[in-house]
């Protein structure tokens, strides 16, 4: 992974989230008119199979209005965490790399942090990516900020890895510290819109394992008729590190990762409602 390390804690910042004031241009359109765009990245990398089909380019931008309690990338949390960068300098990364990322079936993925705490930010790349470099693009988002989503910004998405961390309301706000409704409201605007989504559901012994909040998940992407894909990923510890080093406690230390049999029995789930879970 490419660090950018040099904090600036005012890029894309916006007022729902304690941030200083702005007046960016309202949507990705725009952006791409005026060329204001410059935001908070936290660093770049090539991935396959995790982050959208093929191989993909990976722009993790900063900050985040989530603190789940697994987070293994909690330097991304924090809008300071990133670096001052411009679009262009993101473009001419990726660019290095579309050759091969085409070969793959590939493509480009925002990540984070949160990339819609940036929609302007978010909307440019999209856009550049997709029409100037001619990938495959892919959101990967809480959906939390998905009114920020403008109907340009998603028309230049392929693919979005919608992140539905709970079905139990209690437990959604104990392991994110925000409420479900806006992910749920952004999943039925997407069904709507028609477009693609993959649902991750992260699996926590003790936390998010129990078969009814399982089955309120897959039951309600059943409904939706967009989402081609479910990733059952089991909980794991391997941010542990970083939290330490962030001054952060991590709450979930004593927590144990799932056994394959309790990932099987929550694809199992997923399955008995039709859905592709993998």
């Amino acid at each position: 992974m490419t660090v950018l390390p040099g904090p600036n804690p005012t890029i894309g910042c916006a007022p729902a989230v304690g941030c200083p004031t702005a007046s960016p241009p309202a949507t990705p359109a725009a952006a791409a008119t005026h060329r204001p765009s410059e935001g908070s990245v936290h660093s770049w990398d090539l991935s396959t199979g995790v982050d959208g089909p093929g191989t993909r380019f990976v722009t993790f931008l900063a900050g985040c209005p989530l603190t789940c309690l697994y987070c293994h990338n909690p330097d991304t949390m924090r809008m300071r965490g990133g670096k001052r960068t411009s679009a262009d300098d993101v473009i001419a990364e990726a660019s290095k790399y579309t050759r091969f990322i085409a070969a793959s079936g590939g493509g480009a993925t925002l990540s984070g942090g949160e990339p819609l705490l940036q929609p302007v930010f978010a909307g440019e790349l999209l856009h550049r990516l997709r029409h100037d470099l001619g990938l495959h693009t892919a959101l990967d988002t809480s959906g939390y900020l998905g009114a920020r989503a403008t109907d340009a910004l998603l028309r230049d998405v392929d693919l979005v890895l919608l992140d539905i961390k709970s079905w139990d309301r209690d437990t959604y706000r104990k392991v994110t510290g925000r409420p479900l409704e806006p992910t749920l409201h952004f999943a039925r605007r997407l069904a709507d819109l028609g477009k693609e989504v993959h649902v991750r559901f992260v699996l926590v012994p003790g936390l998010t394992d129990a078969p009814d909040n399982i089955e309120g998940v897959a039951a309600f992407a059943a409904t939706l008729g967009n989402v081609t894909r479910v990733d059952v990923l089991p909980f794991h510890k391997l941010g542990e590190s970083k939290w330490e080093a962030l001054g952060m406690r991590f709450t979930l230390h004593d927590t144990p990762v799932p056994t394959t049999e309790q990932v099987e029995a929550a694809k199992a789930i997923f399955a008995a409602q039709g859905l592709t879970a993998v």
